[in-house]
């Protein structure tokens, strides 16, 4: 006989990540990721060669200096930010925290995959909630409020449909739950967003003691292969992840690195008006090939193609360029692909590309 797991644990598909190789192709673009389209920060990448000297060191594993950057880029207050291995880390140790068995677990239909294997791991039951349209359904939501509901999970824009809910019907869904619910707004791409309804979540972890806000290094500021991500909560919820997290969860070149980041003249704008010209680019001309293309707020597209098969055909024709994207057939969603937002050659490859692919399978 050999050790048993929970047997919940055997249920859950280990997440993949966005393919980075195609076998016998020299020249390969990696458009699956939703990684940031410029880099890595030159001064961030200077940050973490000046700490090879220091890694036989402990890191802080307060991270103050890095909780202090960002709260002073961000108006918040580093008291009340903690800082984790990637938004990853930080989604999983909520659901621990707050989730376990007999509790249940909302998310929508098309919602990021961690927040399922992280609840799935906790103990929780998963409620997955249709979206209208591919987005968030507040209505759809509160209907499906149950006694056991202890997490609400809201990726806001949403991974992968780029989907985005306004500040007010946020606020609303929150106003809907029951105050010992915990809700989680996921703004990964909140740097991304420019619509003037958007609010990341700040205003509503300010406004009680029931809401997280999670936020990333990993997509507009270039740091995906350090891992590092951060929340903002309430006191309470913050003295709950300090008791539970490792007490060295964030590397003290990867601290340095973020706090140079941060500190990157022109960065995130100089990459949200890239992000804003080539997405509206693409979107464009996919459009014109025939390609349903769904709205966006982040740095990628959801590119739908109406059935399994024909967005597989698709996939096919991409890599035979040395073009990977990511198929999204895990979440429900095999008919469409996802195209991250990359240089503006990249993104001129996908669009001819593509529009090859459809001239020949309408031809």
């Amino acid at each position: 006989m050999s050790p048993k797991p929970r047997p919940e644990i055997m249920t859950i598909a280990p997440y993949v990540g966005g393919e980075a190789d195609i076998a016998g192709v020299n020249r390969v673009y990696k458009l699956s990721a939703n990684e940031g389209a410029f880099g890595v920060p030159p001064g961030a990448q200077e940050a973490y060669r000046q700490m090879a000297g220091e890694v036989h060191r402990y890191p802080d594993g307060g991270a103050v200096a890095l909780r202090r950057a960002i709260g002073a880029r961000f108006g918040l207050d580093p008291a009340r930010i903690v800082c984790g291995s990637g938004s990853d880390d930080l989604i999983y140790h909520l659901c621990l925290a707050y989730g376990g068995a007999g509790s249940e677990l909302m998310m929508t239909a098309h919602g990021f995959l961690m927040y399922q294997i992280a609840g799935t791991y906790a103990g929780c039951r998963i409620i997955k909630v249709a979206e209208r349209g591919l987005a968030a359904d507040v209505d759809a939501m509160l209907a499906a409020v149950s006694p056991a509901t202890r997490l609400v999970f809201l990726a806001n824009p949403n991974n992968p449909t780029g989907s985005l809910l306004p500040a007010a019907e946020v606020a609303r869904l929150r106003a809907g739950l029951p105050a010992e619910t915990l809700l989680v707004l996921d703004a990964a791409y909140a740097e991304y967003v420019e619509r003037d309804d958007y609010e990341a979540g700040a205003a509503l972890v300010d406004a009680g003691d029931n809401t997280v806000m999670t936020r990333t290094f990993s997509k507009i500021f270039g740091l995906g292969g350090l891992r590092l991500g951060w929340c903002y909560a309430p006191p309470a919820v913050v003295d709950v992840l300090n008791r539970v997290r490792e007490p060295f969860n964030v590397n003290a070149a990867v601290q340095a690195a973020g706090i140079a980041a941060l500190a990157e003249p022109g960065w995130v704008e100089r990459s949200r008006a890239h992000n804003r010209e080539q997405r509206e680019r693409l979107a464009t001309a996919l459009t014109a090939a025939g390609i349903r293309v769904w709205p966006s707020e982040g740095n990628f597209l959801l590119a739908d193609f109406a059935t399994p098969a024909r967005a597989q055909a698709a996939d096919a024709a991409l890599r035979a360029r040395g073009l990977i994207v990511r198929p999204v057939a895990s979440y429900g969603l095999a008919h469409c692909l996802r195209l991250t937002i990359g240089t503006a050659e990249e993104c001129a490859l996908l669009a001819d590309a593509l529009a090859a692919f459809m001239g020949s399978a309408h031809g």
